[in-house]
């Protein structure tokens, strides 16, 4: 009997499905996103691509992995309802006080995201407990009954609990929840014992904050896709992607919505890794670039990097320190708007600028004709010869070119230029934008972007990522099978995994081994938990080992993987070393007279087989151009030749310009560059000459 799986990825313009069968057979689709309910776009591309194999929901046997922009939208929209803090007394400032961190010193006016909790929401508790765990004031009962009768009066949905050295001992919050709960018993409690235990008491608030805020918002979100799920036939629970860059059960990321922030770009990240592995390629550089933004991870060694914080709603994309902080595991991901929806304007100096505001699905690009006025880079595209108005979606969705015209023309008008070269400035400007971002976070992480081949996939990645690779002296630009919708075959090709940390500040040379033995321990106990509950059988899961480690005195950790298990191997020494090795590869310097310290200890919980056989078979005969197109480029008209790539066949080598089109994407490689057709159905890219 044949298997099947559902993939469903959630992005801010479009949501993209795909179905794949154990014999290697697979379907795509995409529909637009529908903002107001996202389930209702679930639904819908699942049954186009169920559609398309002739199958309904109680059909699927496999699995249902799912990506999704819930929390994401909450956060940026501001859609969730009054959030409330409780705070040790002295505290309530926390989240405006920050970390007193200024990431623009020289920035008078400097602007911060507003908390997501207000200060008259912020609670004080007449409790403490010291540096070293020990409780010094228990909870007062009366005061925390008061203050839920306060919340209840507020009409606050959700509260979060983040007490003064809770990560070392949660008694105390704990002790609140349980109060909370008997006199709210529908308000949602989020503890930063639970979903941040780590020291920094700004960072744990804020990641407690933005868990609470989320909750009401994404625990009914997924008990709804589940109860759906369930009333359309289909028999299996779903699971959900985290950022991390791990799939959950719905229970376990419904709990711990802040771990779903990234969820659907992860999965890109992770789908990355497994083609650089599949191509014998040891490092690169993946580009997904959707309808609303556009990311770029580094893959290294077949991993993406990984990192214990990353942030939310920053004021300025380029600035670290102006968003929200998360203390969650995170696939490490630099995002930018700049997606095939970000709007072209010109800013006060009269200069072109391209997002990071987006038309998103409604009303989308002009070019969409659902109202949309503002041009985007959709707009540009198809006014350059890039796209085809009539082969957009394979047809299903006619691009209206005449409004594409309208909102780049007036753009045109402001600059005194044409409207092809309006076109080309958008396209170019989005095209330089990618390219400072990549090369800003490979830069920051000590990695030489040069030479890196480039991985292209999303929406509109296949159709910029050949400029983009210019600007980063790449030679290579790889488009892998199912290029459009790869977030989504990401979810079903990563296996079950949950990321945990503890806490646990001590000098490597005064390790206490027991202690660290009972934090790991917990730690092994909860990801063996979450994944029982995704339905891994016990035999199945491992667990991998890291620390967050500096120098003494320092004030940012390095996290370094851990060969052993510490609770068994216990050695200090081996800790140092590998500390050193790290620091050095990051720094180029190691500090040899210097005290090292641990952090936080790390533990992930994965386990389960992943492997799906996604089969691309190549065209047994070369194909012709099925048509030209002229397409306007550095201010000249060129024809170039139009591919089907569902015709090309194996080892088949076309030189540059060409465009090779899909249902779901076009790609455009440029003059000075050839494409060959490899073995699994990707179309590599290689840079032949500089085109003057």
């Amino acid at each position: 009997m044949s298997r099947f799986a559902l993939a469903i990825d959630i992005g801010g313009t479009f949501t993209d499905a795909v179905l794949c069968c154990d014999d290697g057979r697979n379907w795509t689709d995409k529909t637009l996103t529908t903002p107001r309910d996202l389930l209702e776009g679930f639904f819908r591309a699942a049954q186009l691509v169920l559609a398309r194999a002739g199958l309904a929901l109680e059909d699927l046997n496999d699995v249902v992995t799912h990506a999704t922009t819930v929390v994401t939208n909450a956060l940026i929209e501001r859609k969730g309802g009054p959030t409330a803090l409780l705070v040790t007394t002295g505290f309530r400032d926390v989240l405006y006080i920050r970390d007193e961190h200024r990431y623009d010193m020289f920035d008078p006016q400097i602007e911060y995201a507003e908390p997501l909790v207000s200060r008259d929401l912020t609670f004080g508790v007449d409790e403490r407990t010291y540096a070293d765990g020990t409780i010094g004031v228990g909870v007062d009962e009366a005061q925390i009954r008061d203050i839920a009768q306060r919340l209840g009066a507020g009409n606050v949905s959700a509260v979060a609990v983040c007490l003064l050295n809770s990560y070392l001992n949660p008694q105390n919050e704990r002790r609140v929840r349980k109060l909370l709960s008997e006199s709210a018993p529908d308000m949602f409690v989020s503890l930063s014992s639970d979903v941040a235990p780590q020291m920094r008491e700004y960072l744990r608030a804020s990641t407690a904050a933005v868990n609470a805020y989320a909750l009401p918002i994404s625990g009914p979100y997924l008990e709804s896709l589940a109860d759906r799920l369930r009333r359309e036939g289909c028999a299996l629970e779903p699971l959900i992607m985290l950022s991390n860059g791990g799939v959950v059960g719905a229970h376990v990321a419904g709990t711990y919505p802040v771990r779903m922030i990234e969820s659907g770009p992860a999965a890109g990240a992770l789908a990355a890794g497994r083609i650089a592995r599949l191509h014998g390629i040891e490092n690169l550089i993946s580009f997904d670039m959707g309808g609303t933004t556009a990311k770029a991870c580094l893959i290294q060694h077949g991993e993406p990097l990984v990192t214990g914080e990353f942030e939310v709603d920053r004021r300025y994309r380029f600035k670290p320190g102006s968003g929200m902080p998360i203390t969650v595991p995170s696939i490490d991901m630099m995002e930018i708007g700049a997606g095939g929806g970000s709007i072209a304007r010109i800013d006060a100096l009269g200069l072109l600028k391209v997002g990071p505001e987006s038309a998103g699905a409604d009303p989308g690009p002009a070019c969409y004709g659902r109202g949309g006025t503002h041009a985007c880079v959709t707009d540009a595209d198809l006014l350059l010869g890039i796209l085809d108005a009539d082969n957009f979606l394979g047809g299903d969705m006619r691009l209206d070119r005449a409004g594409a015209e309208a909102a780049v023309g007036g753009l045109a008008d402001q600059l005194s230029v044409s409207m092809l070269d309006a076109a080309y400035g958008i396209y170019s400007v989005v095209g330089e934008s990618m390219a400072a971002a990549a090369r800003a976070h490979a830069t920051d992480r000590g990695v030489d972007y040069r030479g890196l081949p480039l991985l292209a996939f999303g929406g509109a990645g296949p159709i910029h990522a050949c400029y983009v690779a210019e600007q980063l002296d790449s030679s290579e630009v790889i488009y892998p099978p199912m290029a459009s919708v790869l977030s989504a075959v990401g979810t079903l090709v990563t296996p079950a995994r949950l990321d945990l940390a503890r806490g646990g500040l001590c000098r490597i040379n005064a390790v206490d081994w027991d202690t660290v033995g009972r934090l790991i321990d917990d730690m092994v106990t909860d990801g063996k938990q979450a994944l029982l509950e995704a339905g891994l059988p016990e035999q199945s899961i491992a667990y991998d080992f890291s620390a967050d480690m500096r120098y003494f005195g320092q004030q940012a950790e390095v996290t370094v993987r851990l060969g052993a298990d510490p609770r068994f191997a216990r050695d200090a020494r081996q800790l140092r070393a590998r500390f050193d090795a790290a620091y050095e590869a990051l720094y180029g310097v190691r500090l040899d007279d210097m005290d090292v310290e641990v952090v936080s200890w790390r533990t992930a919980a994965h386990g389960g087989d992943a492997v799906r056989d996604i089969r691309i078979q190549p065209a047994s005969q070369p194909a012709e151009p099925r048509t030209r197109r002229d397409v306007y480029f550095k201010d000249r008209i060129m024809p170039v030749p139009v591919y089907q790539r569902s015709a090309l066949a194996r080892d088949q080598r076309i030189v540059g310009p060409v465009i090779v089109e899909e249902r779901e994407t076009t790609i455009f490689v440029l003059g000075g560059w050839s494409i060959s057709v490899h073995a699994d159905g990707s179309l590599k890219a290689k840079r032949q000459y500089r085109e003057m």
